[in-house]
């Protein structure tokens, strides 16, 4: 069995640097699992399009740093502000907005977000959006929180 020593080569840190930048701007497969909410079963691998739209309803779906299974960008925050007691009805046509294009902008997939639609009824929000993805997607979804 042959040792186990350095090969001797020299190590210069721009040489890891450039590495380190290179493997940073590389984009990210959208592979995932499909999960299916109604069943509340974990399915096949989806990949693309499919992918992207289970983000945004994952996303728009999520408390933003409530669970330790995301970071502190994952989800948002639109439901500490639909909780509140103080929150006025011009408060909240202002934020929603902001709120649902922080919470998907965050992923590298995606290119801009518009908010077509919010319709709020009782203790619902109901939005359409359109998604523009880096890729060239278009993606329409409708999404009840």
């Amino acid at each position: 069995m042959a040792p186990l020593t350095p090969d001797n080569e020299p190590i210069f840190l721009d040489d890891i640097m450039a590495e380190q930048e290179a493997a940073e701007d590389t984009i990210q497969t959208s592979r995932t699992y499909h999960l299916n909410f109604a069943q509340g079963r974990i399915c096949r691998p989806i990949d693309g399009e499919p992918a992207i739209r289970q983000y945004i309803r994952k996303a728009l779906g999520t408390a933003r740093d409530r669970y330790a299974i995301y970071d502190e960008d994952y989800g948002n925050e639109l439901y500490d502000l639909l909780g509140a007691t103080d929150t006025t009805d011009a408060l909240l046509e202002s934020e929603i907005p902001r709120m649902l294009r922080e919470a998907l902008i965050y992923d590298d997939r995606i290119e801009s977000v518009t908010i077509n639609e919010i319709n709020r009824q009782q203790d619902a929000v109901y939005v359409n959006l359109s998604v523009a993805t880096v890729d060239g997607l278009f993606i329409d979804e409708e999404v009840t929180l």
